[in-house]
């Protein structure tokens, strides 16, 4: 991701948080799947965590979580949330930072699991991206993911993106993945595809959900 990304989304940060979950029932589905993924000994990574919506939703099931994102306003706002009382019990394992992989790549701590929702299509390119995931992965850790293939979509929208980036209705990094290329992008970064399924309540759905492995 780009500087150019990083405000993009600090200043769509309030919008996107007060938008709707157009799919509430998949969401659901998919929290439940990758709870069956995690163990309560766990220390899991989050990256493009948004406003924390999924963080604040699976945290009471690892030891550790920590969510992280390119915008500042983002995180800002994961935090406002983190803050409510009602919640607190999530604050002695759950910490939202602004970060990258990239970045997090270059310290020392290794994850049993990363997750990445609507993240990998606008991370940047996709095999640093996704070296840094292998760096940052345990052995035999899991990546988990659920990523919107835009190469799948209607023509109409692929043609919008570069028009939506010119008009600062869509961030610079857009990678147009097919299901296809997702899974051949992940495969030869190294890792061995467990799961591959779809979660969403309509009858076409461009997001799959895609669990893969450390060697």
């Amino acid at each position: 991701m780009s500087q150019r990304d990083e405000i993009f989304w600090d200043k769509a940060a309030r919008k996107y948080a007060a938008s709707p979950i157009a799919d509430m029932a998949g969401l659901e589905r998919t929290l439940a799947r990758v709870r069956e993924k995690l163990a309560p000994g766990h220390h899991v990574l989050e990256l493009g965590c948004g406003t924390g919506t999924i963080a604040l939703r699976l945290a009471d099931a690892v030891e550790s979580y920590l969510a992280t994102d390119i915008s500042a306003q983002m995180i800002a706002i994961a935090q406002e949330k983190l803050a409510n009382p009602k919640i607190g019990h999530l604050k002695e394992r759950l910490s939202f930072r602004q970060a990258t992989g990239g970045q997090l790549a270059a310290a020392s701590t290794r994850y049993d699991a990363i997750l990445g929702f609507n993240y990998l299509h606008l991370a940047g390119d996709s095999s640093s991206v996704l070296a840094n995931i292998r760096t940052l992965l345990k052995p035999k850790g899991l990546f988990i993911s659920k990523t919107p293939c835009v190469g799948d979509m209607s023509p109409l929208i692929r043609l919008a993106i570069p028009l939506m980036r010119v008009a600062g209705k869509a961030p610079a990094s857009v990678t147009p993945f097919s299901s296809v290329s997702l899974e051949r992008e992940i495969r030869a970064a190294g890792f061995e595809i467990l799961e591959n399924a779809r979660h969403g309540s309509e009858r076409k759905d461009t997001r799959p959900f895609i669990v893969a492995q450390m060697p």
